[in-house]
């Protein structure tokens, strides 16, 4: 049996079209879904829960944190596999039967991870990574792991040597997507719960190596994480992630002076590099006006009209839309009609087909999902995090 652990905090519209996808992905599979809402202020539990009955919600009094709720989720979890998922990702059906076929074909792996796409299409490095040395802790910090991405000693916190679309075994993975045998997490006690923002998975990928098991990457199958689009590499991200590394090498290699001043060095050396970023973009004068989006819907023509009817909902933005009732003819309309952004309907199209046309197509066209019992329309196209600035 697999058990899905999701943990959600004010994002019930991601989660909604997380969870479609889900449902088409466990449906030839013994599965229980458990959604862990960390004191949510939107009334996530409320509205999600009539939507999906088959899904088991546990509504926490206080935030406890995602290393704390994801421990509570797989302590109550039945089954012999547990998957810790991210709420704003999007699945392929395959997705849990290929995962599921690695750990039991590969009995010394225990954990699998999968290739992860943002909303426009773009690889996310962190589906693949090495240990935070105090070396690979200083390249990535310091920007230099983006001069040299496919360096092995630059690029070693992403493992940038390693093709991106090849099965392999690795050392970290993401806590974004994350399948691990339960038996490694009753011996390992899961997540540590010390860390606050980043570093969990890092830990725990870790911990499972040391138990002699291995991490697999498993880049055949793909899915797309909508967030890492926006996650801001600011100054304040910096530090958040010197912070986790720094608790991570303490616990696992010990106090280490020379760590500690590599990485301050590291942090300086981004700041002076934002500094100037900003000082050239300063003078960039923000783009006035209503701009009218391009908008093309994919699905039937039952699916399209409903999806038009939400768009009306959104007084915010002028959108011009054509219907697409094939996939094939997508390419053609991009370039006929200026189109930005694409709606596909996730009914009569597979989460598999359309995972498969978002990586090759354009990547400034921003990519949203109306799933076929769905009422909101969600994906990429923000700057921001708030689940409520994407959904339509």
């Amino acid at each position: 049996m697999l058990s899905i652990i999701i943990v959600n905090y004010n994002v019930k519209y991601f989660l909604a079209q997380c969870l479609y996808s889900v449902q088409k992905a466990i449906e030839e599979l013994d599965a229980e879904v458990i959604v862990i809402d960390n004191n949510s202020t939107d009334e996530s539990v409320a509205w999600l829960q009539p939507k999906f009955p088959w899904v088991i919600f546990v509504t926490n009094q206080q935030n406890t944190g995602y290393a704390k709720a994801n421990n509570q989720g797989w302590r109550m979890a039945k089954g012999e596999y547990v998957l810790f998922l991210n709420p704003d990702t999007i699945l392929s059906e395959e997705t849990f039967s290929r995962s599921l076929q690695v750990l039991k074909e590969q009995p010394r792996t225990g954990a699998v991870g999968v290739r992860m796409i943002d909303g426009r299409g773009r690889f996310l490095p962190e589906s693949k990574r090495g240990f935070p040395t105090a070396a690979a802790s200083f390249y990535k910090l310091s920007g230099l792991i983006q001069l040299f991405p496919h360096s092995k000693t630059m690029a070693q916190y992403y493992l940038g040597h390693l093709p991106e679309k090849e099965n392999n075994e690795i050392d970290v993975l993401s806590g974004a997507y994350m399948m691990v045998r339960k038996k490694i997490l009753e011996r390992t006690n899961g997540f540590d719960e010390t860390f606050f923002m980043y570093g969990e998975d890092v830990d725990l990928s870790y911990r499972i190596q040391q138990e002699g098991y291995t991490n697999y990457y498993l880049a055949s199958c793909t899915i797309i994480h909508f967030k890492g689009e926006s996650t801001r590499k600011d100054i304040k991200y910096v530090r958040l992630f010197y912070n986790a590394m720094n608790i991570f090498v303490k616990k696992h290699y010990g106090q280490s002076l020379w760590f500690v001043i590599l990485l301050q060095i590291a942090i300086g050396f981004r700041g002076v590099l934002s500094s100037i970023a900003k000082l050239f973009s300063s003078g960039k004068q923000p783009a006035t006006g209503n701009k009218t989006i391009h908008t093309l819907i994919a699905g039937t023509i039952e699916e399209i009209k409903r999806a038009e009817t939400i768009l009306l909902r959104d007084s915010r933005v002028k959108r011009n839309t054509q219907p697409a009732e094939s996939m094939s003819e997508i390419p053609s309309l991009i370039s006929a009609y200026r189109i930005n952004e694409i709606i596909f309907c996730a009914g009569a199209i597979t989460y598999h087909a359309i995972i498969n046309v978002i990586q090759q197509l354009p990547q400034h066209i921003a990519f949203k999902f109306f799933a076929a019992r769905g009422e909101t329309i969600v994906g990429s196209g923000t700057a921001s995090n708030n689940d409520k600035a994407v959904t339509i």
